[in-house]
């Protein structure tokens, strides 16, 4: 397949060009071709923009991961802003596109969070849960769904619902690992709050189970069967390093540390991805202490 990918350079988008360009042919939109080509290699052609394109007739598919991270930085007005439109622009300029074709993508994955939940309590979520809780996180991934599918009379759409992906090249965990390391690890908070995650390997292979099941299509909830609070999520972590647990970071250090973007940390979601289940996909890493040792091995 000619395959369109944005935001590949990235922690997800690096780990799912390394394997799809195997078997099919690669085009990544890029602000920065240049570390692009390092991260991606020779096997990828690059671009800097959509401009060049009045349509996309010449892709049989699009995968849109593009977007400014959501935990990097305090949630000025600025960069609550430049979330959104990183996000939001790009989705809209896809679907333009899609929809001036005679011959469209057969699929469109686009990009969203778990965060769409908004903050929730223990009880389990899949796909059918609309009980949402309106904050910043679900107002974001609300509207980034919405115009995702305003493409669907002409393609199938996928809504790729992201938890916390595991990696050992980046992303949460590398933040998690210093004072984990050092032996100052602890949990966040009251701790009783889920963390909904996915490793790597798994996140890759299941958009790739969604890019070849023509019969899927709506939101799925990307991340492991099994997950955990975050006291369970730091004793696995400390375990795997082989590392004491001491402290914990009371909710209103995080706070004063990270503003608003705090509320990600201190609340949480229990969420299962029922509907990649039913459809029959496998996950390799379904639980977090086999995750955890396979990444920390590679550190």
């Amino acid at each position: 397949m000619d395959i369109l990918i944005t935001g590949g350079s990235g922690l997800i988008g690096k780990a799912l060009c390394n394997k799809l360009k195997q078997d099919h042919q690669l085009t990544v939109l890029t602000r920065q071709p240049q570390r692009a080509k390092a991260r991606l290699g020779h096997n990828v052609r690059l671009v800097e923009s959509l401009s060049q394109w009045q349509d996309l007739n010449d892709f049989d598919a699009v995968i849109n991961l593009a977007g400014e991270p959501i935990a990097d930085k305090r949630w000025s007005p600025s960069q609550k802003e430049r979330i959104c439109q990183s996000r939001w622009q790009i989705t809209q300029t896809l679907v333009y596109l899609i929809k001036a074709s005679s011959n469209p993508p057969k699929v469109l994955l686009s990009g969203s969070a778990i965060g769409i939940y908004g903050r929730q309590d223990a009880q389990p979520i899949d796909e059918t849960f609309t009980h949402f809780h309106h904050e910043f996180s679900h107002e974001v991934c609300e509207q980034w769904e919405a115009i995702a599918n305003q493409a669907s009379e002409q393609t199938r759409v996928c809504t790729l619902r992201t938890g916390i992906v595991l990696s050992h090249e980046g992303g949460a965990l590398q933040k998690m690992l210093p004072p984990f390391k050092m032996g100052l690890g602890g949990k966040m908070a009251s701790g009783y709050q889920y963390m909904s995650w996915i490793h790597i390997d798994d996140m890759v292979a299941a958009i790739r189970w969604l890019l070849s099941q023509d019969s899927l299509h709506g939101p799925f909830n990307l991340t492991s069967p099994h997950p955990v609070t975050n006291r369970e999520f730091t004793r696995h972590l400390a375990m795997a390093l082989r590392r004491p647990v001491l402290f914990s970071m009371p909710s209103v250090v995080l706070k004063l540390l990270f503003g608003e973007m705090s509320e990600i940390l201190i609340y949480g979601q229990n969420v299962l991805p029922s509907k990649l289940l039913d459809s029959g996909f496998e996950f390799h890493y379904p639980e977090l202490q086999h995750a955890l040792t396979e990444i920390t091995s590679k550190l």
